[in-house]
């Protein structure tokens, strides 16, 4: 599966002359099963995964685990987690975001 899982979940979308690529679930689940009733939490980290996914830090194994989560309702692995954003709340209580590793 490796590369070809990333590669045929791939969609884009077009919007004001403009072509934008993303991972789409409904195209993951044809070849990881039924995916749609996982908790959205988990569809963000398997969206996540499917887009960092080199075979090295991200596995198939990582998809799939975090794929079968419905059948175990558990954890047996650890999985790479790469948030672009991190929302925080303020000194004042606002919120705000925040790049991981950057000076806010």
């Amino acid at each position: 599966m490796s590369s070809t899982l990333r590669e045929a979940s791939k969609d884009t979308l077009q919007a004001k002359d403009k072509t934008y690529h993303y991972y789409s679930l409904p195209l993951a689940a044809k070849s990881l099963g039924d995916i749609a009733r996982l908790p959205k939490s988990l569809k963000v980290l398997l969206e996540n995964l499917l887009r960092w996914q080199d075979g090295e830090s991200v596995t198939d194994e990582d998809i799939q685990a975090l794929a079968g989560w419905l059948k175990n309702a558990h954890a047996d692995r650890e999985i790479a987690w790469r948030p672009a954003r991190v929302l925080m709340q303020g000194l004042y209580r606002r919120a705000c975001r925040c790049r991981p590793g950057g000076d806010a």
